[in-house]
C-alpha cells in the first residue's frame, strides 16, 4: 500500500473558475448533429427535431457554452448555406471530412437548440475559405437589433429578436496543414487581426478567440502562438489550445497525460507573457482550450462520399476515463489562465453521449468525470500541497496521486484525486484552515477490468460508486484511494455547536 499526504489551507487560491471551463463542442462531423442532436422523426424528437433524451443528458452535464460549428468543417463552410427555408437549402460536398452536408441544421436551429439545452454559444467564423467581411455579417445576423439587411434576414427568419452571442472563434486550427486554406502565422495573424476589428465594430460587447497551436507537438510550436498574440494582441481576448490523448500500449504513460496538458498550458503562459513584455502590455492573453479529450486517432477509418457516416465515434473505456478525469483536473489546476474549455466533442463524435439512430441514447464513461468536475469544480481553486510517490513516465517525473481542490463557496470543500498507480493509497488530508468539517460524500470511479465500457446492451456496466464517508466532525482525516481510480471527496465546514452527522 501506498501513502500519500496533502495540506489544503483555504488562503492558498489560485483563481476561480470561469464557468465557460466546464463547456464542450459540436461540429458538422458524423452524427454529432444529424441523428446525434437532431433527429426528426425519432420518437425522442420534440417539434424542432431535437432529441429530448440527449437535451436531458446534455443538461445532466451542467454544460455553460458549446463552440460550433467547428472544427475543420468550419475552413470550408459558408454559414448562409444553413438558414432560410430548408426546402431552399443547398447541398454541399464537405471536403474537410469526405462527406455530404445537407445544411437542414444551422445557426437558427442550432440557437433554438442551445435555449432548450440551456447553454450559450461559442460560435466561430470561417478563416479558410472566409472572408473578414463575412466574420463580419455573421456577427451582424445573429447580434445586430435590426434594420439592416442581415439583422431583418434573421427577424425574417424567425429570430426577430438578436441571440446576443458574445463568445466566437476566429478559425480553426489554421496552423495545421490539414486545414482547409491552411495559413502560416504570419497570414493568419493578419487576417485574424482584420477580422477582429471588424467584428468587434459590428458588436463591441464580444469576446474573440484568435487560433492557438494545434498541439505541442507541431513543428512550429510555440512560434506561431507567439506571431498570433503578437498581432492580435490588441484586438483578441483568448489564444487557443488544442490536445487530445490516446493509448499506445503503455498504460501507465497513458494515466500521466495530465503531466503533458500542464507543460503544454505553462509553455503557453510563458509564450503570452513575454508577448505582454514585448508590447508594453497590460492585459493578459488567456486561453480557451477548445477541444481537449481522448481520442484514438489512430483508429480512425477511411469512408466514400456519404451523408453523415457513423465516424470518430469511440467508445470509451474505464481507463479512458481516468485519463479524462486527470485532464478536467489539469485545466481546473490553471483556472488562473485558463478562462474557457470545451471538451470535444458532445454528441456521437468522440464524445460522453453515444446514441443508437432511431434508438436509445447512453453515458459513456467519460460522462461520469465531466458531470462531476461541471457541478462541483465551479469556485476557488485551491493549491494544496502534496506529498506523494513518484514514478518516472515518458513525460518525466510523475506524481502517482494527482489533485485539484475547489472551495464552491464558504461551506463547502471538494477534493479530486487521482490515483494512477497500480496500488491501493491512503492519503492523510489536513484542513485545518477550515475549522471542522463532515465529510459528505465519496464518490469513485474504479473497476477490475481497465478495459470495461458502457453499450446499449449494458449502458451501466461503468458508474461511480459511493465509499463509506469519513464519520464524525473533524479537521484531518485519512481516507482510502483504491488503485488506479479517481475519486471525489466533499466535505462542508461546521459551525460552532455542529456535528458531524
Amino acid at each position: 500500500m501506498k501513502t500519500a499526504e496533502m495540506h489544503i489551507e483555504k488562503d492558498f487560491e489560485i483563481s476561480r473558475t470561469d464557468d465557460r471551463l466546464f463547456s464542450s463542442f459540436l461540429e458538422h462531423l458524423g452524427r454529432a448533429i444529424y441523428s446525434g442532436i437532431y433527429e426528426p422523426g425519432h420518437p425522442e424528437a420534440d417539434e424542432n427535431g431535437f432529441r429530448k433524451d440527449v437535451l436531458a443528458l446534455v443538461r445532466e452535464l451542467h454544460v455553460d457554452s458549446v463552440r460550433y460549428p467547428g472544427g475543420n468543417f468550419l475552413s470550408g463552410y459558408d454559414w448562409k448555406d444553413g438558414i432560410g427555408p430548408k426546402e431552399q437549402r443547398p447541398r454541399r460536398l464537405d471536403l474537410a471530412w469526405k462527406t455530404i452536408e445537407s445544411n437542414q441544421f444551422g445557426i437558427d436551429e442550432f440557437y433554438d437548440w442551445s435555449c432548450k439545452a440551456g447553454t450559450k454559444i461559442m460560435a466561430g467564423v470561417n478563416m479558410g475559405t472566409g472572408t473578414p467581411k463575412e466574420a463580419g455579417q455573421l456577427v451582424e445576423y445573429c447580434n445586430f437589433p435590426g434594420g439592416t439587411y442581415w439583422s431583418d434576414l434573421r427577424a425574417k427568419n424567425g429570430h426577430k429578436d438578436p441571440m446576443r452571442i458574445k463568445l466566437w472563434c476566429i478559425g480553426n486550427e489554421m496552423d495545421g496543414k490539414w486545414q482547409i486554406c491552411h495559413l502560416n502565422a504570419d497570414d493568419y495573424g493578419k487576417k485574424a487581426r482584420e477580422t477582429a476589428k471588424i467584428m468587434k465594430w459590428v458588436d463591441p460587447g464580444i469576446e474573440l478567440v484568435v487560433c492557438g497551436s494545434a498541439g505541442r507537438d507541431m513543428p512550429t510550436f510555440p512560434e506561431w502562438d507567439r506571431k498570433v498574440m503578437e498581432y492580435t494582441y490588441d484586438n483578441a481576448d483568448y489564444l487557443s489550445m488544442h490536445r487530445y490523448y490516446e493509448n499506445h500500449g503503455n498504460n501507465l504513460d497513458f494515466l500521466a497525460s495530465f503531466v503533458d496538458m500542464d507543460q503544454f498550458i505553462r509553455t503557453l503562459i510563458a509564450t503570452a507573457d513575454y508577448v505582454k513584455a514585448e508590447k508594453r502590455g497590460k492585459k493578459d492573453f488567456n486561453f480557451s482550450f477548445d477541444e481537449w479529450n481522448v481520442w484514438y486517432q489512430s483508429q480512425d477509418k477511411p469512408h466514400g462520399w456519404m451523408e453523415t457516416p457513423p465516424i470518430l465515434e469511440d467508445h470509451y473505456s474505464l481507463l479512458d476515463a481516468l485519463v479524462f478525469a486527470g485532464l478536467g483536473m489539469t485545466l481546473i489546476n490553471h483556472a488562473d489562465r485558463v478562462k474557457i474549455a470545451c471538451l470535444a466533442q458532445l454528441v456521437n463524435v468522440i464524445a460522453p453521449i453515444l446514441t443508437q439512430k432511431g434508438g436509445q441514447a447512453i453515458r459513456q464513461t467519460i460522462f461520469y468525470p465531466f458531470r462531476c468536475l461541471s457541478e462541483y469544480g465551479r469556485g476557488m481553486v485551491l493549491q494544496p500541497v502534496v506529498r506523494t510517490p513518484k514514478v518516472e513516465t515518458k513525460y518525466g517525473e510523475t506524481p502517482l496521486l494527482y489533485t485539484s481542490v475547489v472551495r464552491g463557496d464558504e461551506e463547502t470543500v471538494t477534493v479530486f484525486c487521482l490515483n494512477i498507480g497500480e496500488e491501493e493509497m491512503k492519503t492523510d488530508l489536513n484542513l485545518a484552515s477550515f475549522g471542522k468539517l463532515a465529510m459528505t460524500e465519496h464518490l469513485c470511479l474504479d473497476g477490475s477490468d481497465l478495459n470495461a465500457k458502457n453499450t446499449f446492451e449494458n449502458p451501466n456496466r461503468v458508474v461511480p460508486r459511493e465509499i463509506e464517508q469519513v464519520k464524525g466532525a473533524f479537521s484531518k482525516c485519512s481516507v482510502m484511494l483504491p488503485k488506479q481510480s479517481w475519486n471525489m471527496l466533499r466535505f462542508r465546514t461546521l459551525k460552532s455547536g455542529q456535528s458531524g452527522k
